[in-house]
């Protein structure tokens, strides 16, 4: 049954995994959605939005929606080289902005101004008006840009797939500083790291395998890179063929440190002190990595008293799985392993994880434990992480149908 479409208010973190719905990993042989493990998820519809030019062009869709929580809106880029704004209660186009090349990004929306900035692979950065898709500026960067730029203040950062690092006035456009690094010669993985503007820096990894922080405000490099491909070329005895490193930086707090936790594709994934890059821990097992979330929940009355907050640190690879490490030494709290194909970044929602992949659709993780809450086979598959704002959930698929579900929380016993 279809419910309305409507953002919902912030939900409170409910404990999805209190009820023991399922402690059975998703399994590529017979995935869990089979038997829907609680019917947690449902859809609220499925409207195509593509343009007809998009069966001449790549049969997947990458990057991220964003949402516009008071408007209603809901931003997303398309293989048809479109970028679009939809009304979020029926999937209705608002508009739709065509760019040279394919749109696999994940925008930015900023309510100050009412604008969204967004990346295409024709190689430019665009600041277009959310209100009708006007276009204010644009500025080319000779490559790909398809992560999510940052806004500090009156400066956008921005990175490309060329392993360059660029900072814009956000009023014009205009270029403040930029920085590039020569791209590791040989093999790549797909994908690239984003910008993380923190304390002051702007920290940066990159297809040679290093990590680097610059001043935000002169694009000075602060710190010598660090060789991320070192450390994995030390634990596998011999050069690694990728060296990579496609997650962005994520910041924290260890014992009153500053930290970023990245990944290398090959070497694992570390924790880096935020001031000098120096080597906090390393997991070298946990390879493949294309994302890196931090999770936190806050302590709450549970079913069993009172529990106590809970920070993890989630890492999501397409050739290892799902991995829930502990933030401050990195040790494993739980591994699962997820059908073959890729998997995106865990978003949470309702206390919950959405995991999309590639091949087997949605899956509803607990986090506490990767247990699957619930599944969904939609027809098609997924190569975009979702969106998601209190129980309703946002993504488009390979097939350029935009789903907008809704998340059920299971009563707590």
């Amino acid at each position: 049954m279809n419910r309305p479409a409507a953002f919902l208010p912030l939900a409170c973190v409910a404990a999805l995994s209190a009820c023991s719905l399922t402690t059975a990993p998703a399994n590529p042989e017979l995935p869990t959605w089979v038997h829907r493990p609680s019917w947690s998820m449902s859809t609220v519809y499925r409207q195509p939005i593509e343009a007809p030019s998009r069966d001449e062009t790549e049969p997947y869709e990458r990057g991220r929606p964003e949402l516009d929580i008071a408007h209603r809106r809901v931003f997303v880029g398309s293989s048809d080289r479109g970028f679009y704004a939809v009304r979020a209660e029926d999937g209705t186009v608002l508009w739709r902005f065509e760019t040279l090349g394919v749109v696999q990004c994940e925008p930015l929306y900023d309510p100050t101004e009412d604008v969204v900035y967004f990346g295409s692979n024709d190689g430019a950065l665009y600041k277009v008006r959310a209100e009708d898709g006007a276009l204010l500026w644009r500025f080319s960067t000779n490559a790909e840009v398809a992560r999510r730029p940052v806004i500090v203040g009156s400066t956008v950062y921005a990175l490309n797939a060329n392993d360059t690092v660029i900072a814009l006035d956000r009023k014009t456009g205009q270029r403040k500083w930029s920085q590039h690094r020569t791209p590791a010669l040989g093999m790549e993985v797909a994908g690239y790291a984003g910008p993380l503007v923190w304390r002051g820096l702007v920290y940066a990894g990159f297809s040679d395998g290093t990590v680097t922080a610059y001043d935000a405000l002169s694009g000075t490099e602060r710190w010598q890179p660090v060789d991320l491909s070192a450390e994995a070329e030390e634990q596998l005895g011999d050069v690694p063929r990728y060296l990579d490193v496609d997650t962005t930086p994520v910041p924290s707090i260890i014992d009153e440190s500053p930290v970023i936790y990245v990944a290398s594709y090959e070497g694992g994934v570390f924790a880096l002190d935020a001031d000098n890059g120096s080597k906090v821990w390393q997991r070298p097992e946990v390879t493949g990595v294309s994302e890196i979330v931090a999770w936190q929940q806050p302590g709450h009355h549970g079913p069993n008293g009172t529990e106590p907050p809970r920070d993890l640190l989630f890492a999501a690879s397409g050739t290892t799985g799902l991995w829930a490490l502990d933030p401050r030494t990195g040790e494993d709290v739980w591994h699962r392993p997820l059908p073959d194909g890729g998997v995106s970044a865990p978003v949470p929602i309702a206390g919950a994880l959405l995991v999309s992949t590639t091949l087997h659709g949605l899956f509803l993780m607990s986090p506490i434990d990767g247990s699957v809450i619930d599944g969904m086979h939609t027809g098609a598959g997924f190569s975009m992480a979702p969106a998601a704002y209190g129980l309703k959930a946002f993504i488009l698929s390979n097939t350029g149908t935009l789903l907008a579900l809704h998340v059920t929380p299971p009563p707590v016993f």
